[in-house]
């Protein structure tokens, strides 16, 4: 496992990093109403025990709008990141060192990572505009992607369809690809990335992969006979109401845009709003929570298209869910501790898959079960699709906190491409093994 670095990042960056962290500020015109992260920090905590990360639970009770775990309290084992806003630092410094909770800081001053980079991005897109092309190297628009669906359906017609499965709570189309040879009622396999919003490096790992599957077709012998046999569906935004407020607001935002009378916060986290294990622990009922799992199972339009859809296909045989950060690939239970009936076979095929991943680059991750690897989390995706029937896995992408959520662009390619071959060893298996 690699290590958890220490000490600040900002203004210590080097030359290539400076031109490529990605940023959300160089999609943003310089317009008012965006959001300003000035002297906001993300700090690294160490719970040395379960009585300090109870200390830590109750910072989001105590201020749910004001500190923004990247990394929640889970375990002993594992650090804890959390944005804290500048107005905020001076009493949540006090509030850990009172408590004796050591820290450190990860990023000094996200602003700052933030303006220095916009004009060094701005010119990366007007190039790219210029040369009428689209960067797999780049982080897009909602607008961008999905012009680029149409253009890429358009261009792989004879195995490549978009389909649209519902609308978001803002209205916006929820599309999805389907790779297929022909046929009707193919087993498939499911994909899914960008649940949370500013996961920027799901989506642009999900438009990679659509492009790999394409131009794999007839040369790799694992995706031909994949495909021969099976269709493929991967939904590249799965919460395009947050990822389009990521761009035009906040590029923190988690959350989709839900509203309801009399309710002050929005948003509801998607990865908590599923039916199996809904409102248990890892879920929150407050709903300025980061992980506020809505009215009900399944209440919210984003989470109930892809119900509808994989329950109407009935013949998925595999989901894949994938996320960012911390370099890990789990399966369920997140709601339970109990192990799931095939948990061997789970845990042999996630080791080859991050072993398989391990090869491209040499990135090491951990693998398991979602809630003794990572944390107890209920009303999750996986844990629906697996008491579904199907074969379910999570990704945790790159890095482990030195960037968090503001990963380089220049790491989408070594990200794409290794994630690529532990999905590539997931699909083999489920064609070998569709039960």
């Amino acid at each position: 496992m690699q290590g958890f670095p220490r000490g600040s990042v900002g203004r210590g960056l080097s030359p290539v990093d400076r031109q490529t962290l990605l940023v959300c500020s160089f999609v943003l015109a310089a317009a008012l109403g965006q959001m300003n992260f000035t002297g906001d920090q993300v700090l690294r905590v160490l719970a040395k025990n379960e009585k300090q990360l109870s200390l830590l639970r109750d910072l989001e009770g105590l201020k749910p709008q004001k500190v923004d775990f990247w990394r929640g309290p889970a375990r002993p084992s594992l650090p804890v990141d959390m944005r804290v806003p500048f107005s905020e630092l001076k009493d949540i410094k006090a509030y850990l060192q009172s408590h004796g909770l050591a820290y450190s800081i990860m990023i000094k001053d996200i602003q700052v990572l933030l303006d220095e980079e916009r004009e060094a991005m701005a010119k990366s897109r007007r190039l790219e505009r210029s040369t009428s092309g689209f960067s797999y190297s780049s982080y897009h628009t909602l607008e961008e992607i999905h012009t680029w669906i149409d253009n890429f359906v358009t261009d792989h017609s004879d195995i490549l369809s978009k389909i649209q499965i519902g609308h978001s709570f803002e209205n916006r189309s929820i599309l999805v690809l389907k790779f297929s040879t022909g046929g009707s009622q193919h087993p498939a396999i499911w994909i899914d990335t960008g649940i949370h919003s500013r996961e920027w490096i799901t989506h642009a790992t999900g438009i990679w992969t659509a492009r790999k599957i394409v131009n794999e077709y007839g040369k790799d012998r694992i995706v031909t006979d994949v495909l021969n046999a099976m269709d493929i569906f991967m939904e590249i935004v799965s919460n395009p109401d947050g990822f389009a407020y990521t761009h035009s607001m906040n590029c923190l935002w988690r959350k989709n845009k839900s509203s309801r009378p009399g309710i002050f916060c929005i948003g509801v986290d998607l990865n908590r709003n599923w039916k199996s294990g809904f409102g248990g622990n890892g879920s929150n009922n407050n709903p300025c929570s980061e992980t506020y799992h809505g009215p009900s199972p399944q209440s919210e339009p984003e989470v109930a298209a892809i119900v509808d859809f994989i329950t109407s296909h009935g013949n998925i045989k595999a989901l894949i869910s994938v996320h960012s950060y911390s370099q890990m690939l789990m399966y369920p239970y997140g709601h339970s501790l109990e192990p799931v009936s095939n948990q061997k076979e789970l845990y042999s095929l996630a080791k080859d898959a991050v072993q398989a991943l391990y090869e491209v680059h040499g990135i090491e991750y951990i693998y398991g079960s979602i809630s003794t690897t990572l944390y107890v989390a209920s009303g999750i995706t996986v844990d629906w699709a697996y008491d579904s029937g199907i074969k379910s896995f999570t990704f945790e992408l790159r890095d482990t906190g030195h960037y968090g959520f503001l990963l380089p662009a220049t790491q989408i390619i070594p990200t794409a491409q290794e994630t690529w071959m532990a999905i590539r060893t997931i699909m083999e298996h489920t064609l070998n093994h569709p039960y």
